[in-house]
């Protein structure tokens, strides 16, 4: 889907406040609701727009810690990453997932209550993923950037 000026403004809005009526949206991004209206749907309907969701504090759900943990697995083959995958998939607590090139294979957000639960996650959960070698675990000392917004 190529997207004009219009979708954009559209997008950067609803990035900004996803609870926007459309009327409100409409006004925003200067159309009347019913073709404003078409065009979210038809961003919606193109996968432009995942869906919708509200940002939780951690803190104040008991989860104020943050780490990123580097994996390294016993091997690349399929039958190993597509296990640990299937494995990661099914831990709440891992917040994203990439596979990297370079250093480690994978490289994990965790988020816990504080640094003894994740210790525990750690060793209860992570550590016994069948095909994990090590784990590395860097803990942010402060969090200078957080968005989820994309550049528009």
């Amino acid at each position: 889907m190529k997207l004009d000026a219009i979708d954009r403004r559209i997008l950067a809005a609803l990035q900004a406040d996803g609870r926007l009526t459309n009327n409100d949206l409409a006004e925003r991004v200067g159309l009347s609701p019913s073709p404003c209206l078409r065009r979210v749907r038809a961003l919606e309907a193109a996968g432009t727009i995942k869906g919708y969701a509200a940002i939780l504090d951690p803190v104040q759900l008991g989860l104020g810690t943050s780490v990123f943990v580097r994996v390294w697995l016993r091997g690349q083959d399929d039958d190993t990453v597509r296990r640990f995958n299937d494995s990661i998939l099914a831990l709440p607590q891992v917040m994203e997932c990439h596979m990297m090139a370079g250093d480690c294979d994978f490289l994990l957000r965790v988020v816990a209550s504080d640094l003894d639960a994740y210790r525990r996650f750690q060793a209860e959960k992570l550590a016994r993923i069948d095909g994990v070698q090590s784990l590395k675990t860097d803990i942010p000392l402060q969090r200078v950037k957080l968005t989820g917004s994309l550049p528009l």
